[in-house]
């Protein structure tokens, strides 16, 4: 009895994982099943373009400044997968240093032209920067930073504009 419920529940698993490999491309990615055209019964294509990928945040470190009351520092790895973009935001009244591991990253803050930056190389934020563009040049190799955060103790590292 409890072999065939194991081998029905990786008969039900395989299933699941088949259905997912076979469904087309923008339903594995988006989750969502474009909607065939009435008219012509073709998926349009604005149904199968998606938003390029973000990146990712983990935290390393967070910690109180015991000499600097009221004032946290943070770091952390930020990820970009291949031709990931950060959505336009700021980092409140933090002080950020960014600093490149892997790949490289284009990044423009407010009032400033677009640099990029490779493995080794590093930028400063100031408190305020309006962060308009970050993102990994290459559409086929990862990029990776180290981020250090001087914040306010409880402030959001990161807040995203609003979408328009």
């Amino acid at each position: 009895m409890i072999r065939v419920r194991f081998a029905g529940g990786l008969l039900a698993v395989g299933a699941v994982a088949a259905s997912v490999a076979c469904a087309p491309t923008a339903e594995r990615v988006t989750g969502r099943v474009p909607v065939a055209e009435p008219v012509t019964g073709r998926t349009p294509v604005a149904a199968v373009v998606s938003q390029p990928p973000s990146e990712t945040l983990s935290p390393l470190l967070e910690q109180a400044l015991p000499n600097v009351e009221g004032k946290t520092f943070t770091s952390a790895i930020v990820s970009f997968p291949p031709a990931a973009r950060a959505a336009p935001h700021r980092h409140g009244d933090a002080f950020v240093y960014a600093y490149v591991i892997e790949g490289t990253v284009r990044s423009r803050l407010g009032g400033e032209p677009a640099r990029t930056y490779h493995a080794g190389e590093n930028w400063v934020e100031q408190p305020g920067a309006h962060h308009l563009l970050t993102e990994n040049t290459s559409r086929t190799r990862p990029a990776k930073l180290l981020v250090v955060f001087v914040s306010d103790t409880g402030d959001r590292l990161k807040v995203d504009d609003p979408p328009r």
